[in-house]
């Protein structure tokens, strides 16, 4: 294994630090590096709040900041944030307005977030994201899992709570923006997480996965390595299939990179994926081409797919300032 790194126990803290001394014109930490939150919140809006296990960054961390997150709660790599972490981040930035959770539909992530709404005082309302089409059920999540999809949401359900949307149009919006999402993920290669020291999965060199989650976890099946053109119509099949998307519809498409992919691959999949979207009647008119949502050093990415209208479109584009989006 080779990473740039210390010691294996040290890995988040350090890089925590780091985050939050290269952006400290927009974050800061909480106490025992708990929590990451917005430098100066806002106490008159509804408030924010994610998170999940480390390794998938820049989420959740790099999207605290204007327009979308209030804070978000780094668990250890691949391990659910712990529900005293989720209520200090809350109390952090609560206000008046009450705070939103927005979480992936994994199930330590699920619960803890569910034990820190009870323990913690306040108003408090949840959104469950699960816009993974690849499974229905896995050993992490009770029906689909959360993956990049979880950005959309949390990009414009953000914007409208920096409008001044109440809490109860907040979950609304948020519910309404995650039924109108899927994703799907293939990966060329494993993650290798530092604490284990070796790939979590053994991929032989024509194999790929398809469907594979944001930990490394199996998908819909093994297969054999195709051409780019070939893997973007089974996902954009799948994908727009369960969406029952119709033509003229406009959309945005996103194409996540897992951490090992080069940009220059990410565009192709996207060029692939766009004109087969097209070809279908959708309008892509918002686009996103990056890593955003990674598994360490996988190689690989996903696709998602979010049906916009007037509103949600309009939230989009709001401005936001965070480390890993501004516009």
């Amino acid at each position: 294994m080779k990473k740039f790194i210390n010691s294996v126990d040290d890995v988040l803290a350090e890089s925590l630090d780091g985050f939050a001394a290269a952006h400290a014109d927009l974050v800061t930490l909480g106490p025992e590096r708990k929590f990451v939150r917005r430098r100066e919140p806002n106490r008159k809006k509804v408030a924010l709040v994610s998170g999940g296990g480390s390794g998938h960054e820049p989420l959740h961390a790099g999207f605290v900041g204007y327009g979308m997150l209030d804070a978000a709660c780094p668990g250890q790599v691949f391990t659910s944030p712990t529900p005293d972490q989720i209520v200090e981040a809350a109390q952090a930035v609560a206000s008046e307005a009450g705070v939103l959770f927005i979480v992936k539909n994994y199930a330590g992530d699920r619960m803890n977030f569910e034990m820190a709404a009870e323990i913690a005082e306040g108003r408090f309302a949840t959104i469950v994201t699960d816009d993974d089409v690849a499974v229905e059920n896995s050993t992490h999540s009770i029906g689909r899992r959360g993956v990049a999809g979880t950005l959309i949401v949390e990009k414009i359900v953000g914007a409208a709570a920096e409008k001044g949307l109440d809490l109860a149009g907040c979950v609304a919006l948020g519910e309404r923006v995650n039924a109108q999402t899927r994703s799907m993920g293939v990966a060329l290669t494993s993650c290798t997480v530092p604490a284990a020291g070796g790939p979590t999965f053994a991929l032989g060199e024509g194999e790929m996965e398809m469907g594979v989650g944001i930990h490394g976890e199996p998908g819909r099946r093994r297969v054999k390595l195709e051409r780019a053109d070939a893997i973007a119509f089974e996902m954009t099949t799948a994908i727009a299939e369960d969406l029952d998307a119709r033509a003229g519809t406009e959309a945005l498409l996103l194409v996540n990179g897992f951490g090992g992919t080069p940009t220059i691959e990410l565009y192709l999949m996207y060029q692939a994926a766009r004109k087969l979207l097209e070809k279908r009647g959708l309008r892509i008119s918002r686009s996103l081409v990056g890593s955003y949502v990674t598994s360490l050093d996988m190689a690989g990415c996903s696709l998602t797919l979010s049906l916009l209208d007037a509103e949600t479109t309009a939230l989009w584009d709001h401005p936001v300032r965070t480390a890993a989006l501004k516009w």
